[in-house]
Order: C-alpha cells, then sequence, then structure tokens
C-alpha cells in the first residue's frame, strides 16, 4: 500500500477517533479520550469503514503517556514499597490462575489449536504474544484478536461497570485539571521532553518491558519526586495521546470478518470476565491483609495494557506507582515465563 493511499484511512480513523472522544466526553464516560476512541473505531472496522491503524504515531504519544504517569509519582510513594510485598507474592499465583482459566476456554470451547490457545490465553502484552506465538507455530490473527479483544473488554468493563462495584470512582467531564499549551516554562518542556526522549532511549537500552511507556515515567517520576518539576504534560498532548492510543487499539478488528470478531470479541468476554472474577478475589485478600484499597488492588490485577490501566488508575484517583509496577512485572513475568511453561506443557502432554 502506498503511503498516500495508507495516510487517508489512518486520518479516517483518527477523525472517529476524534468524534468518540467527544461524544465518551460529552456523555460523562470515564477515561473518554481513551474509550470512545476505541469503541468508535471498534464499530468502524465491524461495519467495514474503510480505516487503518495509525501506527506510525504509537512511538511519538506512547512517550507522553509516560511522562505524564510519572508525574503523579511522588516521594512519598516510594516509602509505600514495603506494604506492596504481599500483592507481589500473590502475582505469580494469579497469573497462573488466569492463564489456565483463559487456556481452557479458548481450547474447551473456542476449540483452538494447543499453541493458539496457549498465547491467546497469557495475559501479557499483545506485540509480545504474537511474535512468541508465531515463532511456536500459532495462528498469528487469532492471537492478534484475542489479546485486541481481552485489551478492549477490561478496559471497558472495569472502567464503566466495576467502578460501581468497587467503590472507584472516576471523573469525565471536569474531572481532570487543564493545563494549558502556555501555562508551563519553557525549562518545564525541556525537562518533560527530555524525560520522554531519554527514558526510552534507556528503557531499550536496559530491555525494559514496554520501554517506551516505562522509561519515560521512571524517568518522570524521578524528576517529579525530587522536585526539578511539578507539572504534567499540556492537557491538549495527554488528550491527543490517548486519542491516538484508542484509535490503535479499535482499528486491531479491520480485516477480521464479522463471524471472528463476534467469536474472538465472545472467548474473550468469557475469558475476561472470568479472569476478572479471578481479580477480584485475589484483590479482596491483598485488602484484607495489608490494607491497600480493594480498587486499588483490583486495578493492579486487572490484567489489561499497561498503558490503558495506569491511565485509567489515574483518572480514578488511584495510586499510579503501585498499578503500574504491577502490571510491568506482570508483562515481565509473562514474558519470560510463558515459553518456558510451552515448552514444559508440550512435552508432559
Amino acid at each position: 500500500m502506498t503511503a498516500h493511499r495508507s495516510f487517508l484511512p489512518q486520518l479516517l480513523a483518527l477523525a472517529i477517533g476524534v468524534a468518540g472522544g467527544l461524544a465518551a466526553y460529552f456523555a460523562g464516560l470515564p477515561l473518554p479520550w481513551m474509550l470512545g476512541p476505541m469503541i468508535a473505531n471498534t464499530a468502524a472496522a465491524m461495519l467495514r469503514a474503510p480505516i487503518l491503524g495509525p501506527d506510525p504515531l504509537r512511538i511519538y504519544v506512547i512517550p507522553v503517556i509516560g511522562v505524564m504517569l510519572g508525574s503523579a509519582m511522588t516521594a512519598e510513594i516510594f516509602g509505600l514499597l514495603g506494604t506492596w510485598l504481599l500483592t507481589l507474592a500473590l502475582l505469580p499465583i494469579f497469573l497462573a490462575c488466569a492463564a489456565g482459566i483463559s487456556y481452557a476456554v479458548y481450547r474447551r470451547i473456542g476449540g483452538y489449536d494447543p499453541v493458539t490457545a496457549f498465547y491467546s490465553a497469557m495475559p501479557g502484552g499483545l506485540n509480545e504474544m504474537l511474535i512468541l506465538g508465531a515463532e511456536a507455530g500459532g495462528d498469528e490473527r487469532r492471537i492478534a484478536l484475542a489479546h485486541a479483544a481481552r485489551v478492549l473488554i477490561i478496559i471497558v468493563f472495569v472502567a464503566i461497570f466495576f467502578g460501581l462495584f468497587v467503590g472507584v470512582s472516576s471523573g469525565g467531564r471536569g474531572a481532570v485539571q487543564w493545563i494549558g499549551l502556555y501555562q508551563i516554562t519553557a525549562l518545564d518542556y525541556a525537562i518533560l521532553g527530555t524525560c520522554a526522549v531519554l527514558g526510552v532511549l534507556l528503557g531499550k537500552r536496559l530491555g525494559l518491558p514496554a520501554a517506551p511507556v516505562f522509561g519515560p515515567m521512571i524517568l518522570s517520576g524521578v524528576a517529579h519526586a525530587l522536585g526539578w518539576v511539578t507539572v504534567a504534560p499540556p492537557t491538549l498532548f495527554v488528550i491527543a495521546a490517548q486519542i491516538t492510543i484508542g484509535t490503535i487499539i479499535g482499528t486491531r478488528f479491520v480485516g477480521a470478518t464479522l463471524a471472528e470478531i463476534r467469536r474472538d470479541i465472545g472467548l474473550s468476554g468469557i475469558a475476561s470476565l472470568l479472569m476478572l472474577i479471578a481479580a477480584v478475589g485475589f484483590a479482596e485478600g491483598i485488602a484484607w491483609v495489608s490494607g491497600i484499597p480493594l480498587a486499588q488492588a483490583f486495578l493492579a490485577f486487572s490484567p489489561g495494557g499497561l498503558t490503558e490501566m495506569s491511565l485509567l488508575t489515574l483518572a480514578m484517583g488511584q495510586d499510579v506507582a503501585y498499578v503500574s509496577v504491577m502490571h510491568v512485572i506482570r508483562i515481565t513475568l509473562v514474558i519470560a515465563v510463558a515459553p518456558f511453561v510451552f515448552k514444559w506443557t508440550r512435552r508432559s502432554s
């Protein structure tokens, strides 16, 4: 596809994303600038609209989100590391339960072959699981759709419905303090920009999981904790980044048939619901023993994407550092352990 022919579908997808974001914002939905574009572009993909995901923009917008998430960190947060030990201890057990439940859904109900079912079930990053699954001989399309559907369903479910059950409140209109383009100084721009660029480079050099978001988040967190900068990136940049991310997630379903979309969203819906039920159970135990708020523990165990869950956590006024660190560890564990578990299960079967 030529650059011109691919540009117009990407532009249309972004336009749909903007419209979806505005509709979600005025409807008062939580995290409207990401949920709106996700839902609108998923619907557009199902209706066979000529859209294409603006993936080339991802490398520019993800660091902006990382810097924004880091701005929520303070020196006091790092003093709470000791209270996270129970969560860290239970996380591998939860991942084993969530992956086992999800595998059973894709294998027994969906009838997927063992390789595709295994890598569709792993609660890791989409790109990483797609690469590992393809190397093992799995169906790349089904794996990609399974993970895209999981992220979509969990974000929507958590944001809209679970807030009612676990006491999480998030705002739509008027909930976020607006930071104008001219409200921060040139020095602030320089520091935040350095956190974004240097964070990506260092994150990749150190091999950090989800380096484009985690690297900038760490540097931004350090800069804010030390008081070098006291503001987040301008709100307009953050909104543009969220619209782009939501649009990319929604367009993951482009090219899939309606039957495939119904089947994959249906299977992912069952698997995601069961994983969320398990997450609630583990979160209840953590809240009861350690005193960590139930909503916060639940967000830490909800197996959505790192960027999306961190944004949702920020929108709901919860501890971004706690939730983000748990999701980074989750993704790292899954990437590191999944290939070995897969080989072991294949030998023992």
